[in-house]
Order: structure tokens, then C-alpha cells, then sequence
């Protein structure tokens, strides 16, 4: 098998993969940023900080991601 093979199968399903993981990540971090403005409200604007840092690391996992596929891509 050609490695041209391999990244045309490899890179789709990593990127795949790598959106469901966020998705589920992203998931998890707001709904417990949602359960916890529910008990302290009065904490809700530290708690929205938290969680918007928290998406943007994990966005930023995915570009990286993203970012490496389109790279390896350009080997084709």
C-alpha cells in the first residue's frame, strides 16, 4: 500500500474523530458551566471566563488538527 493510500484513508477518519472528541468536549465543558451557574449564580461571570477559556483550548486543539491534515494533504 502507498502512503498516498494511507493518508487519503488516514486523514478523513482522524478529522472525524478528532470533531466527535471536541464535540463531546465542548459538550461536557458548557454543561457543567450551566449546572454550575445554576447553583451560583452570583459566580456566573467567573464561571463564563472559565468556560470560554476552557472552549477556546479545546477549539484550538481541533484547528491544530485541522491545520495538520490540510499539511499532510499537500504530500498528495
Amino acid at each position: 500500500m502507498d502512503y498516498r493510500v494511507a493518508l487519503s484513508i488516514a486523514l478523513p477518519m482522524g478529522l472525524g474523530i478528532v470533531a466527535i472528541g471536541s464535540a463531546l468536549a465542548l459538550g461536557k465543558v458548557v454543561s457543567s458551566a450551566m449546572e454550575a451557574t445554576g447553583r451560583q449564580p452570583e459566580a456566573a461571570t467567573k464561571i463564563l471566563i472559565n468556560m470560554a477559556t476552557g472552549c477556546a483550548f479545546i477549539e484550538a486543539l481541533t484547528i491544530y488538527a485541522l491545520v495538520f491534515a490540510f499539511v499532510m494533504m499537500g504530500k498528495f
